[in-house]
């Protein structure tokens, strides 16, 4: 394995287990050992405590039981208010990302925001969702799979609300088993079939809270995995966790997250007998891969095209910024392809080369500029298509594009705290000052040429050049890697 330089696979743990780090930042990991760096980096500071995203009280919402008891108006206004409300939770969300000393617990809650892929116009349920996400982000997969399965947006979302005695309704039962735990092909429809018997019942109240309605469960024997019983919900989640291919699956969509996305097999079968064996510990899985001395090997270095999410927060994180429009940022993730909260289908991003294409590619190289230079807005973002069961709420989809077609040739105001950043090179001789930036920002800084940033550099002082050369690095496609 060819020896990568210590500076380097700290950078390498810093992207892939978080947004990115600050040049002293990573001086200071290099002087340390790398169990030390793994361990803060799965525990985060000291008694820290999970910070909430919350944007929304229960009690806030107008307490409209049933859409049926509504008139027009008090439709219209609950549509407002969760239209803006979903708005405001993803600006709380990427806020959160930016300015968390816990980075990985917001990425492991990125990567299972796609895993449990969900839309819901009910601004209170993507609150809870994303809530039972982050809290179990790096615990117990499950108590996060059950936490996940018993949330109103989930039950609703995959119509488990309509699943009951005598009238099963399979979507919820599928989508478990497809995409949330075994994968397709491990498991049979008659699995399918008997598992939506034992889900009838679980809903969720006017309050958004999961109840368990008996008198809609079929509490007869079900023949589950080649077992039988009279099983609920709860048991058929415990029979998932029982095979063996719910932990090769998790741990293989993880190793293609975080890792590569070409798993070697090898490492798979390695790395998910010992997830099954933790009992489905996250954390575990997480330090077994950053203590590896595979995961810093150089073919993973810098082979992974940021999503969108991670280009916007690595910019905001190395460079501190506040904008007069936070709200900006929907519109910066709908042109990239990734806003949160609306996953485009019941499999979430497919992540990869699926990032880029010519337009979104275009984009991507001008962001740092738009950005940094407060330039116009001036690409059109694509509309989010109505779908994945929205329903009755397809008015609001409609309202979230029209204010991204408002945004459109707006200035970007953003109020730029260059001081931390420019600090951060105060020893770095003026000479090397663009090498030191190209090796601080990129994974693979060796295309970058030196002349060409020189060129374009502002030279009438070492701040201007440091500002003008850390942009026009951030312009390159080797920006979009980590």
């Amino acid at each position: 394995m060819p020896v990568v330089a210590k500076k380097l696979e700290m950078q390498h743990l810093a992207w892939r287990a978080g947004f990115g780090e600050t040049l002293p930042v990573i001086s200071d990991w290099e002087k340390r050992r790398r169990k030390e760096i793994v361990n803060k980096v799965l525990n985060g500071p000291k008694h820290a405590e999970l910070e909430s995203v919350d944007v929304i009280n229960a009690t806030d919402l107008p307490d409209y039981k049933r859409a049926k008891d509504m008139t027009e108006e008090q439709r219209k206004t609950v549509r407002q208010m969760n239209t803006q409300g979903i708005k405001d939770l993803n600006v709380a969300w990427m806020n959160m990302m930016q300015k968390s000393e816990h980075p990985l617990r917001e990425k492991m809650s990125l990567f299972w925001h796609g895993h449990f892929a969900c839309r819901t116009q009910n601004v209170l349920f993507n609150q809870q969702l994303i809530g039972v996400i982050r809290e179990n982000a790096l615990g117990n997969f499950g108590d996060l799979l059950t936490a996940v399965s018993k949330s109103p947006a989930m039950l609703q979302f995959l119509n488990n609300q309509q699943n009951r005695k005598q009238r099963p309704n399979e979507n919820f039962a599928r989508e478990v088993m497809e995409l949330f735990t075994m994968g397709r092909g491990h498991y049979a429809e008659t699995d399918i079939k008997e598992a939506a018997r034992a889900f009838t019942g679980w809903g969720f109240d006017g309050n958004g809270q999961f109840v368990f309605r008996e008198k809609q469960h079929d509490d007869g024997v079900k023949n589950i995995f080649g077992k039988s019983g009279r099983y609920n919900g709860d048991d058929v989640l415990k029979l998932l966790l029982e095979q063996r291919q719910t932990a090769t699956f998790i741990t293989t969509k993880i190793f293609r997250y975080f890792v590569d996305d070409t798993p070697d097999d090898t490492l798979i079968q390695s790395l998910s007998e010992k997830f099954y064996h933790s009992g489905y510990d996250i954390k575990t899985l997480m330090r077994e891969i950053f203590m590896a001395d595979w995961f810093y090997d150089s073919k993973y270095i810098g082979n992974r095209i940021k999503s969108p999410v991670e280009l916007l927060v690595g910019i905001r994180r190395t460079i501190p910024m506040a904008f007069e429009q936070e709200e900006t940022m929907l519109v910066f993730q709908r042109i990239l392809g990734q806003v949160l909260f609306y996953p485009p289908n019941v499999a979430g991003w497919p992540g990869g080369r699926n990032w880029i294409d010519s337009s979104s590619l275009m984009f991507r190289l001008r962001v740092p500029q738009v950005i940094l230079y407060s330039q116009v807005l001036n690409i059109r973002p694509k509309e989010l298509t109505p779908e994945m069961g929205d329903g009755g709420n397809y008015k609001m989809t409609l309202q979230i594009n029209d204010f991204l077609k408002r945004q459109f040739a707006k200035k970007v105001n953003a109020r730029i705290n260059w001081d931390p950043y420019v600090q951060g090179f105060k020893e770095v001789p003026r000479e090397n000052l663009a090498d030191a930036i190209a090796g601080a920002l990129l994974q693979q800084s060796g295309n970058v040429r030196k002349n060409l940033l020189e060129k374009y550099a502002d030279t009438s002082s070492r701040e201007g050049y440091i500002k003008t050369v850390t942009i026009d690095v951030m312009s390159t496609p080797e920006y979009q890697l980590c």
